[in-house]
């Protein structure tokens, strides 16, 4: 079944449940999904590795070569293999959450998109009784239904890391808690900044309607809007006199006001380009959405 026949009307003149469309789009855009579904699965399998064996060998293998005291002696900060192979599966894993932002707005704004309105069976579906908003809901709530518990799952694995990690956060100081992929990682933004990103690459794709075109536009857009967030994160909140000075100020303390102040940002972001998205989708059509 086709996106556009998805949502024809029954035989009584009804139009149907909105799950027939939500089911076309998954089968339309299966391939992306699926790659998602196994993004999240090996990012899953290798922070589990971390918190359990990898963290196990990379500990022993510090403590055998004669360190393991509260600071690192001279020499103690060169990493052996297990360590080497620890640092390597937690950066990738995490480092999965720091390109997703933009790797979902460069699928929305061209796949999702750009390439439907350029190919015209947006179009095609429109004439066949599905509303230009059902098809854009269901352009937004599929991806987003996938994005949301599958950022969720490798957050709580990163803050389960972390807050089990102490031994190798003494070993490996550059892993500070306002380093931005470690801030990024371990709270709400992790899920917000993917929801931002579909919502400015699907407007993206909406406003430039070329696949192409629209995969630059919105890589553009979702690289600059996180660029700004990092500049701007040290004064989302007061700095509080006489603190220990890290991170311009902020103590470790402020982890959860900056973290929740930035994702209310990011979310109004999402907000107001999926309103913008409907409001352009409604003056290109002309239909009420």
């Amino acid at each position: 079944m086709s996106a556009a026949t998805a949502g024809a009307p029954t035989a009584v003149g009804r139009f149907p449940e909105p799950r027939g469309l939500f089911l076309a789009v998954l089968r339309v855009h299966r391939s992306a999904l699926l790659f998602w579904l196994g993004l999240v699965a090996v990012a899953a399998g290798a922070l589990l590795w971390a918190l359990g064996p990898g963290a196990d060998s990379a500990w022993a293998e510090y403590r055998a070569s004669g360190c393991g005291g509260d600071s690192p002696d001279l020499g103690c900060d060169l990493p052996g293999p297990a360590q080497g192979r620890y640092d390597t599966v937690v950066a990738c894993a995490s480092g999965l959450l720091a390109v997703l932002p933009v790797l979902t707005g460069a699928w929305a704004g061209g796949a999702l998109i750009g390439r439907e309105l350029e190919s015209g069976t947006a179009g095609l579906a429109w004439t066949q009784s599905v509303t230009p908003a059902r098809w854009l809901a269901a352009k937004l709530a599929v991806p987003a239904l996938l994005l949301v518990p599958g950022t969720l799952v490798i957050t709580l694995l990163h803050r389960a890391l972390w807050a089990s990690d102490s031994h190798l956060q003494r070993v490996q100081g550059w892993r500070e808690w306002h380093d931005d992929s470690v801030f990024e990682a371990n709270g709400t933004l992790a899920t917000a900044h993917p929801l931002a990103a579909l919502a400015l690459g699907v407007l993206a794709g909406l406003a430039v309607r070329r696949a192409l075109p629209a995969l630059a536009v919105a890589t553009l857009a979702v690289t600059a809007l996180i660029y700004v967030l990092d500049e701007v994160r040290p004064h989302l909140w007061p700095v509080p006199p006489r603190t220990l000075v890290v991170m311009h100020g902020h103590p470790a303390s402020h982890f959860w006001p900056l973290q929740l102040v930035e994702t209310g940002i990011v979310l109004a972001v999402a907000a107001l380009a999926t309103a913008a998205s409907f409001a352009l989708l409604r003056r290109r059509t002309g239909v009420a959405v």
